[in-house]
């Protein structure tokens, strides 16, 4: 399964959660829940069902959500996510500088991990789990030092 596929599904679990916390229409929620499963468990990558025009194939991706499979394809984010989306803590955005890393992978590690500082973030690159998370392509010696330096540059600022 591909990278992407794994972060448009997770974008669409999240974003039912959050449709969900805000008392959204119980069928936009599960409609969100089902297009996640979906993406998730097609063995072909999303990117080529949607070059050759086929997301309307799959079951439960509509005009809508094959429109925010494109959007995401296009820009790495789905507009509609990151309005739903609570901010994520100030602390939070030093991470962004860590390579390749980008707001959804940033909001999947402090919501879903629970991970709250760089040593957690050190902890969890340094077993080797960082690397499994959707969208991080950064190899683990590289995000280690990119976690040291950003640890040592908060200390000198």
């Amino acid at each position: 399964m591909s990278q992407t596929n794994v972060a448009i599904a997770n974008l669409f679990l999240t974003m039912a959660e959050l449709l969900q916390k805000e008392g959204a229409n119980p069928y936009r929620v599960r409609a969100y829940r089902r297009a996640a499963a979906t993406v998730n468990d097609c063995q072909e990558d999303i990117a080529v069902i949607a070059q050759r025009g086929d997301l309307d194939s799959l079951p439960g991706i509509g005009k809508d959500l094959g429109a925010k499979i494109r959007e995401y394809l296009d820009t790495g984010t789905i507009q509609a996510y990151m309005d739903l989306h609570t901010p994520l803590p100030d602390f939070t955005k030093q991470w962004l500088h860590l390579p390749g890393f980008s707001e959804p992978i940033v909001n999947d590690l402090y919501f879903r991990l629970g991970i709250r500082s760089l040593d957690d973030l050190e902890t969890l690159a340094s077993s080797h789990l960082l690397r499994t998370r959707p969208g991080v392509t950064a190899s683990t010696e590289e995000l280690l030092s990119a976690i040291r330096a950003l640890r040592k540059q908060s200390k000198t600022n």
